[in-house]
This record gives C-alpha cells, sequence and structure tokens, in this order.
C-alpha cells in the first residue's frame, strides 16, 4: 500500500509523534516508559518465504542475521536500526532488512543493542564495531547501514574502522542523528516543519545516551570526528527533519575531506522518509540495495 506523502506529517501530529522530543521532562518520561514495558524487538513471524532467520547472543545482547534461504550471500551488511536510543526495531526496519537481503543478496546483521536507560553509544558502538570487524575477518569486506540514532552509530564505527586501519567501508545512512547537542544555530528554523522531532527532547536523549562521553565526542556526536579516509556514502534527509542541517554539515565536510558522498534530500519529506510507505520511501529503497549490493 502508498500512501501519500503529504499524508505523513498529518498523521505523525495527529497521533503527536512528537510527546518525547517536546520537552526534556518528556524524553525522561519516555525512558521510563520502556524501563518499565521494554518493547518487543525480533522480527515477523513470517518475515518472507524466500528468507532464513537465524540469531545469536553476542555480549549479551540478540543479534540476528537475515539471509537469502538458498545459495550464498555475495554481501555483508551490518544494520543497525534507529528509535532515539528508546525504541527496538519496527515493522518498516525488518521490511527493509528482508528487501536488502533479497534483492541485494546479502547476509544482514541486525544487533539489538541495549537502549536507554541501560544502555550507551560507547556499548552499542563496540557491539556494532565487533560485529564489523568479525564480517570482515569472514568476508573480507563489510557494509554498514543505519537509521536515524542508528545511522549515530554506523557513522562513528565507520569512522573507528578507518583509524583501525580498515579500507573504506561504503556506508548508507538514513536521516542520522549526527550531533546529538543538537546545537545547530539552524534547527529552530526547521522546527515548525517537523511533525516527529524536536530540540528539547532530543538534547536530554543524547545526553543521556552519551554516557561517560563528552556529547561532543565523535562516538557520541560522529559530525565531530575526522572524514579523511572514509567509504563512499549514500544519505538521505528530508527537509521537514530537525535533523536536516546537520545532514548538510555532512555532506559538506565529507565532500570536502575526498569521500564520495551522494546526498538524496527531499523537499517537504519528513525524518527516516524512505521507511515509509510512499513513493519516495519506495525509490529510496531501491537506491539503497543497489548501493549496499556488492555485485553492482
Amino acid at each position: 500500500m502508498i500512501i501519500p506523502e503529504a499524508l505523513v506529517p498529518v498523521f505523525l501530529r495527529a497521533t503527536r509523534a512528537n510527546t518525547a522530543f517536546r520537552s526534556a521532562a518528556n524524553a525522561r518520561r519516555a525512558i521510563r516508559a520502556v524501563e518499565l514495558r521494554p518493547e518487543p524487538f525480533g522480527p515477523p513471524r513470517r518475515l518472507r518465504p524466500d528468507l532464513g532467520v537465524s540469531v545469536e547472543h553476542v555480549g549479551g545482547s540478540p543479534v540476528y542475521t537475515v539471509a537469502p534461504a538458498r545459495g550464498t550471500p555475495t554481501t555483508a551488511v551490518v544494520y543497525t536500526h534507529g528509535g532515539a536510543w528508546i525504541h527496538e526495531t519496527a515493522p518498516q526496519h525488518w521490511a527493509l532488512v528482508a528487501q536488502i537481503a533479497v534483492e541485494a543478496n546479502a547476509a544482514v546483521t541486525v544487533p539489538i543493542y541495549p537502549l536507554l536507560p541501560f544502555g550507551s553509544a560507547q556499548a552499542a558502538h563496540d557491539l556494532v564495531l565487533g560485529l564489523a570487524e568479525r564480517l570482515i575477518a569472514r568476508h573480507g569486506e563489510v557494509r554498514l547501514a543505519g537509521d536515524s540514532a542508528g545511522g549515530q552509530i554506523s557513522l562513528a564505527v565507520a569512522q573507528t574502522l578507518r583509524d583501525r586501519g580498515v579500507p573504506a567501508v561504503r556506508t548508507v545512512l538514513i536521516a542520522p542523528a549526527l550531533d546529538l547537542g543538537f546545537s545547530n544555530p539552524l534547527i529552530p528554523v526547521v522546527q515548525p516543519s517537523d511533525p516527529w522531532l524536536a530540540q528539547p527532547g532530543g538534547r536530554e536523549l543524547g545526553r543521556r545516551w552519551a554516557g561517560g562521553l563528552a556529547v561532543e565526542h565523535p562516538i557520541v556526536s560522529p559530525l565531530f570526528g575526522r572524514f579523511e579516509g572514509l567509504g563512499p556514502m549514500l544519505l538521505f534527509t528530508g527537509t521537514r527533519d530537525v535533523l536536516n542541517p546537520d545532514a548538510r554539515l555532512l555532506a559538506d565536510r565529507a565532500t570536502t575531506a575526498g569521500v564520495p558522498l551522494t546526498l538524496r534530500e527531499r523537499a517537504g519529506a519528513v525524518h527516516v522518509y524512505p521507511l515509509l510507505p510512499t513513493r519516495s520511501g519506495r525509490a529510496a529503497r531501491v537506491e539503497i540495495v543497489t548501493a549496499l549490493d556488492s555485485r553492482g
């Protein structure tokens, strides 16, 4: 089913999707709510009949692998889900993971990293980094992808892999969180049009996610990391997203550093629009698959 893109902001405002972001107090209440009643995170019982799903535990965290049921995958991908560091994987995440697995002939690793109030940027980074290094040792390379909070983790891991001498890793970033201090002066300009995210609660969530690190540390806010030596990036952002100004900064800084970066900025689109059941979302997902397919 395809939903008209113009209805998405209306739906988000009607359902008060931005409640946790409207104030620091709301963000703290949202953290307490998921602490009391954790959300489910596993894939749907019937993801796709042509896929196999397995799970293991790494450092106490469930890690799923979704791959074609027949044949040998030609690509290894780590997909790190978003959810404002408080929400688990959603059906839209699993649908995209399944599409990547089938259409890119990929084994897609999906880490269920610890969320707030128990998780932290460092812990999530270390989990995803370890998985990426294991896949590199096994397959010779890995590709990284993530949306929103997962984009923050994916980019930080790409920077660490570069620092450890791993050749440029291809990365797909879907509306990534890049500066968890939400300090960009253009955020208030975008804010009135964003039906989903907001600065006050975002800052509180970012502060809590930073844990023992400074919010400006690149593991927390990869916008402040180095970009030289990173691999090709595909970056999606919508103009009705308070994270859009930082996405533009990322594009500028990465390009200046010599990183091959493709920016897909959609006018009028909301946060993580490639995950949504719209025509633009469907087109973006096709491009994501192409970028992650090592046969291309």
